[in-house]
């Protein structure tokens, strides 16, 4: 059973991806893309690109996401819980503030100040952690939810003192939205998404032992400390990314994980593709939805994933057993 669903999610993505790009305002057929040249560019250079784009996006905000489950040993952890999210807000908030504009290597500004951004904000967790002298998930969750505050609070200031038209602006992005054109933005994110699921994927054995507890993993020759370390490395520079290219998208990371843990109780070696897989179809479908449920117009697709995480971010926390008293 557990390999037919498998199957049944690797069809469902190729499905879909092969489906998505041809969806839209106007549903477009392969025999037009051969004798329409606005068609063949809208297919090309926007639609394409964009599922692409939404594909690696979402697996990778959803295996992040399963790292940080493990890390944490925390179900509600999701990869904003570090405080990316605003961090990363707040350095594009503050790009765009600045008046920056141009692009280095196919890289915009606004999209090079989310991921320094994401990168300081992980850095203040860190270094806040280290000053108890030590990486357990409790310490990093709680360092992780006051620097998310503290980048809100001067995210809120930098709106405060912009123009109309610059607050406008940052408000738009920080609703998330994959609107790319042609694939300089989709390789501008493909090497931090492959160095950061690579190492990813190389310590996916470690987080079994990480989720029963630092010690059991410690005494099994797991070098806790320095593999934490790596992963929230890794995990930032993924994120990063992400949301440098696309905004920040809530709760994929959150949601996926759970629904492939209930379809797939299996180690993270085995699990991690089937997230990556899901956490790529639920963003397209997504980002799908956004640009045609309201045609001509289009919902930025972070207003839909949030939709959809509400509830299932409070039927997730009412599952939950209670402690006894």
């Amino acid at each position: 059973m557990k390999r037919f669903r498998g199957l049944l999610l690797l069809l469902a993505a190729a499905t879909v991806l092969l489906v998505a790009p041809f969806a839209g305002m106007e549903f477009l057929t392969p025999a037009r893309l051969l004798h329409d040249d606005l068609a063949r560019t809208i297919f090309l250079d926007l639609r394409l690109p964009r599922v692409l784009t939404a594909f690696l996006a979402g697996g990778g905000l959803a295996l992040c996401g399963l790292v940080f489950q493990a890390l944490f040993r925390n179900a509600l952890a999701d990869p904003f819980t570090l405080g990316i999210a605003s961090g990363s807000s707040f350095g594009a908030a503050a790009v765009i503030l600045l008046g920056l504009g141009g692009s280095l290597l196919g890289v915009s500004a606004v999209a090079a100040g989310a991921f320094a951004g994401a990168a300081l904000s992980t850095l203040l967790v860190c270094g806040l952690a280290s000053l108890r002298r030590t990486t357990s998930g409790d310490t990093l969750l709680l360092a992780g939810i006051a620097v998310s505050f503290l980048f809100s609070s001067l995210l809120m200031f930098l709106q405060y003192l912009s123009s109309l038209r610059d607050s406008f602006h940052i408000v738009r992005w920080l609703m998330g939205g994959i609107e790319v054109f042609r694939f300089a933005p989709l390789l501008a994110m493909l090497p931090w998404l492959a160095a950061g699921g690579a190492v990813i994927a190389l310590h996916l054995p470690h987080l079994d032992q990480l989720l029963a507890g630092e010690d059991l993993a410690h005494s099994r020759g797991v070098p806790v400390r320095r593999t934490k370390n790596l992963l929230l490395a890794a995990t930032t520079v993924t994120v990063g990314a992400i949301v440098a290219t696309c905004g920040p998208i809530g709760f994929v990371g959150l949601m996926t994980p759970h629904v492939c843990k209930l379809l797939w109780p299996m180690n993270h070696r085995r699990l991690a593709p089937r997230v990556f897989l899901a956490g790529g179809l639920f963003l397209v479908l997504c980002d799908t939805a956004a640009r045609t449920l309201v045609a001509p117009a289009e919902i930025p697709v972070g207003v839909i994933t949030a939709l959809l995480g509400g509830p299932f971010f409070l039927w997730l926390l009412f599952r939950r057993p209670t402690p006894r008293q």
